[in-house]
């Protein structure tokens, strides 16, 4: 029984620093997107530049702020 048990906080670490690394990942991989898609933009229409700087950042940051909520969360799995 104890084993069983053992090996349940295991799978729950595991699963909590999988989970992690995906978002952390999945953030990354947006991101980057994100900033190709805004060059490729402003190479195509220099004057719109500031407009799609400033969307660009306001969309990173909404990505880092899911990324940190995911993460966050798979903190609290690990320690529930």
């Amino acid at each position: 029984m104890l084993a069983m048990i053992l090996a349940a906080e295991a799978l729950v670490g595991l699963g909590a620093s999988i989970g992690a690394g995906i978002a952390a990942i999945a953030a990354g991989i947006g991101i980057g997107k994100i900033g190709a898609s805004a060059m490729e933009a402003i190479a195509r229409q220099p004057e719109a530049a500031g407009d799609i700087r400033s969307n660009m950042i306001v969309i990173a940051a909404l990505i880092e702020g899911v990324a940190l909520f995911a993460v966050i969360v798979c903190i609290l799995a690990l320690f529930s």
